[in-house]
């Protein structure tokens, strides 16, 4: 086997650049005659602007311009996806300026973009602008926005419903409620997060005179799309005459997917000054400017027959979109959400409504999971109540329930088709890691020192490689979703890989040149990986939704094919063989039953040196595939969380954490590992850590590090990860995607445990985060007479 071959777990070859201070991200990017951008931003979540006076600011040393929303004489920033109502009406779409014309909606908002030799001169001038508010009502909670038409956000947007949708049939799941055995019932609010990845967002508009060129570096997980949007509706140029370059780029998480109103303006704003113009956030700055993620309330119902079987389920969900539409944002809690309230089960009957709403509050988008850890979290929250009013044992009831292997391809009720999977070998796994068994006795051994011991389990699957572009178009999706790849055969053998899947952490250098070592037979040093820069790749869609392995890695894979056939026809003709006759092995063109070969060094090298070519054969050695899923790929799993709590303090200790997961064909195990354990944190941090708070005037309380609790190596067990293997039918490499299912799995596997360690008091019920004063309140109000002493 080669040392580097598929499967192995290959030490990241990125890591050398990253690790030793070598990495070129955005903001260390400077272009000469550059200038700096500050954005003077709203202190108000709801305000007219009655006027804006910048004289003394535009007077202000090294000022060079200052611009407001009365200057802005482009487009709006649009959404990328058009969900209708469920009475076929279409969104409600605001516009969306990256300069506010006449109100601001949410604090943060963009006022005036002031342009200065530097950034100190930048930031003093913005302090000299006056501008005139008017405050106005503001309306933050989601139940309050949509309960009647006061406070609007959007004067065109009644009751501040952006839309109204559902899937599934209401009238038959209330009969099947109606005629149930027992009804599991939940109430949850999924709290809003704020990503925080380590390098905040940045951007440098350049304009070229000579020859009319735009060129925007950007931190983006796809910069295709970017050209895509801010060239076809924002700024209306030829899509050839915008670059978009996203270089290294420190972790995304959902939140740099999306077009940003800021990376629209140092562009829109170059040739205006004549130079370069850069602008990095400051951190609390990304707190009120990068989109948020999660932000549902949701009402659930399940229904059981008499044998502990699901037959039906309700849902209600409340999703806020914050004050505008971001990128994804409307196809989250819907495309990305409802089609997964299936789960891992046969239930037959599922209906779910949502309505999204507008509030005074950042913009709501994907954020790691996207949709996926919403819809977990309610049905298997639902699945464990179920457990607790039937008395069945939390894993008998999964398992009772499970899709069985030999159900798949598996219909579910709301439009997925899942193509393979097996649910209970993943979860054995997982149980008999955990010492499932022995739970009981570490649970009384726990009660001798006072502590409360539970533990929780939770089963979940997740849609990635977002596609087929035929069906998401069909569903409001305002892009195909394919990703591009081409594979260039140097002379001398070594490789290039071009391809639209954009790394900002997750290994792609490394993977990706597995697969090719693998392929080709050369060495993995041999490789190089490009992304990230739209006038070197043919085309992408980026990174999001773990698809860059199911879908980029499979257009590589298309790619190679493609290689080794052209390769073949060449080697064939070098040695004066039938193309029948020639085959690939190891990295060598043989003739069958033969001696005769040639490595693919020797034949590259030919391909460009092509002095006794035939007419027909063409020189080069350089390929290209699109590759457009048929199906999403569908990973799934188990997570068990044991937890002790200390009743007088609320306190949470997680003291094992086990994820069982079935990926697929896993390419580098190490890498799979690393991403599992990065979900976890992020899925146990929104648990018990992270929450976003306003108050009633729309004043972000956790707008910093000393406010917003990001979880911590010190928060975090060691985890235990287990895998398992179904392979998906459907891409060549029979791989699923891994990058989301810790933060999927997680949150409810630790609510869970946390309400069975709370279970002997009573408790059914708590929300997220579980912070140790939540647990101190639930725990006294259950004891009131521990509470007097």
């Amino acid at each position: 086997m080669h040392e580097h071959a598929i499967g192995l777990p290959v030490t990241r070859k990125e890591d050398f650049r990253f690790l030793t201070g070598h990495g070129t991200y955005t903001d260390d990017i400077n272009r000469p005659n550059q200038v700096y951008a500050y954005i003077l931003r709203s202190p108000h979540a709801h305000a007219a602007i009655k006027s804006i006076d910048t004289s003394a600011a535009s007077a202000a040393p090294g000022v060079i311009a200052i611009f407001t929303g009365a200057d802005w004489d482009a487009g709006g920033v649009p959404c990328g996806w058009q969900v209708n109502s469920k009475d076929g009406s279409p969104m409600n779409e605001p516009p969306h300026y990256p300069l506010c014309k006449d109100r601001v909606r949410h604090v943060g908002d963009q006022v005036a973009l002031v342009i200065a030799e530097s950034l100190p001169q930048a930031k003093d001038a913005a302090e000299l602008i006056v501008v005139d508010y008017e405050e106005l009502p503001v309306v933050i909670d989601m139940e309050k926005a949509i309960a009647g038409d006061s406070n609007l956000v959007w004067d065109e947007a009644p009751n501040n419903l952006c839309y109204d949708w559902e899937i599934g049939d209401e009238a038959e799941i209330d009969a099947a409620i109606a005629g149930a055995a027992q009804v599991a019932e939940v109430e949850i609010v999924n709290n809003r997060l704020i990503a925080n990845a380590v390098e905040p967002r940045a951007a440098i508009g350049e304009y070229a005179r000579g020859t009319g060129q735009y060129t925007l570096h950007t931190t983006s997980q796809n910069p295709h799309v970017i050209r895509l949007l801010m060239g076809a509706f924002v700024l209306q140029l030829p899509e050839h005459k915008l670059r978009v370059v996203a270089p290294d780029v420190g972790g995304g998480f959902g939140s740099k997917i999306f077009h940003y109103a800021e990376e629209a303006l140092v562009t829109w704003a170059a040739p205006k000054v004549g130079r370069p113009i850069k602008w990095t956030a400051e951190r609390n700055e990304s707190f009120i400017s990068d989109a948020h993620g999660r932000d549902h309330v949701t009402r659930g119902k399940l229904a059981l027959d008499a044998d502990g079987n699901f037959v039906a389920m309700k849902i209600s969900t409340i999703a806020n979109m914050g004050a505008y539409l971001s990128t994804f944002s409307t196809c989250v809690p819907t495309y990305l959400y409802a089609t997964l309230l299936a789960g891992n089960y046969t239930t037959p009957q599922i209906h779910c409504n949502v309505r999204a709403v507008f509030t005074n509050t950042v913009p709501v988008d994907a954020y790691r999971g996207a949709g996926r850890p919403e819809a977990t979290y309610v049905v298997e929250r639902l699945v464990n109540e179920a457990s607790r009013i039937t008395g069945i044992d939390p894993v008998e009831i999964r398992r009772r329930n499970y899709i069985k292997a030999d159900q798949f391809p598996y219909q579910t009720p709301v439009a997925l088709m899942y193509d393979i999977g097996n649910y209970e070998p993943t979860m054995s796994k997982a149980i008999a890691a955990a010492d499932y068994a022995g739970f009981e006795a570490r649970r009384a051994e726990a009660a001798q020192r006072g502590m409360l011991r539970g533990i929780g389990v939770a089963s979940y699957i997740e849609a990635c490689g977002i596609a087929p572009s035929q069906v998401v178009g069909s569903l409001g999706a305002r892009a195909g979703l394919y990703e591009c790849a081409k594979v260039r055969v140097h002379p001398t053998g070594s490789v290039t890989v071009f391809t639209g899947s954009h790394a900002h952490g997750q290994g792609h250098e490394t993977t990706f040149s597995q697969i090719v070592a693998d392929r080709l037979g050369i060495p993995f040093e041999n490789v190089d990986i490009v992304h990230g820069d739209t006038d070197k790749i043919p085309f992408g869609m980026g990174t999001y939704g773990s698809r860059s392995l199911a879908v980029g890695g499979s257009a590589i894979y298309n790619a190679i094919d493609k290689i080794i056939a052209k390769a073949t026809v060449i080697a064939a003709h070098l040695l004066e063989a039938s193309e029948q006759d020639v085959e690939f092995v190891d990295g060598q063109f043989r003739v069958a039953g033969t001696d005769k070969t040639l490595g693919l060094g020797d034949v590259s090298l030919a391909a460009y040196v092509p002095h006794n070519f035939p007419e027909e054969l063409e020189p080069g050695l350089e390929e290209q595939a699109f590759y457009d899923p048929a199906n999403f790929t569908y990973p799934a799993g188990t997570h068990i969380c044991e937890l002790e709590i200390d009743p007088d303090t609320g306190e949470v200790e997680i003291v094992s954490f086990v994820a069982a997961d079935d990926f697929g064909r896993i390419i580098n195990p190490m890498i799979v590992d690393g991403q599992v354990h990065g979900g976890l944190a992020q899925g146990i941090g929104q648990a018990l850590l992270e929450g976003c708070v306003y108050d009633q005037d729309g004043q972000l309380l956790t707008g910093s590090y000393m406010d917003y609790t990001m979880p911590r190596a010190d928060n975090l067990p060691a985890f235990q990860v287990e895998t398992s293997v179904t392979e998906c039918t459907h891409n060549p490499l029979g791989v699923k995607g891994c990058g989301e299912a810790g933060a999927i799995g997680a949150p409810a596997a630790t609510m869970n445990a946390i309400l069975n360690a709370l279970s002997p008091l009573g408790i059914t019920d708590l929300a997220m985060p579980a912070t140790p004063h939540r647990i101190w309140q639930a725990i006294r109000s259950a004891t009131p007479a521990a509470a007097a002493e």
